[in-house]
């Protein structure tokens, strides 16, 4: 669950730093726009984990798409070149 706060009132930070658990980040306005978030610092590596994880695959589909398929024999070979 999102606690929408204005910057302005951070000046009672540790009121509102309390809110911040896993899922429930604090999104920080100014404005009257959301401009921070503020999240647990664990939550925060999972996401960045998991974005590093989709890059991942969509460099591997992408691979596969401009290169296509190889065998199991072709790959064995590439991994000892790198080795």
């Amino acid at each position: 669950m999102e606690n929408i706060v204005p910057v302005s009132g951070m000046r009672s930070y540790n009121q509102t730093l309390a809110n911040v658990e896993a899922g429930h980040e604090v999104i920080l306005t100014k404005n009257g726009r959301a401009k921070y978030v503020v999240s647990d610092f664990e939550e925060y590596q999972k996401m960045k984990a998991t974005l590093t994880l989709f890059e991942e695959l969509h460099k591997g589909k992408q691979a596969l798409k401009d290169e296509g398929a190889i065998s199991l024999d072709q790959l064995k070979a590439r991994m000892n070149e790198k080795l």
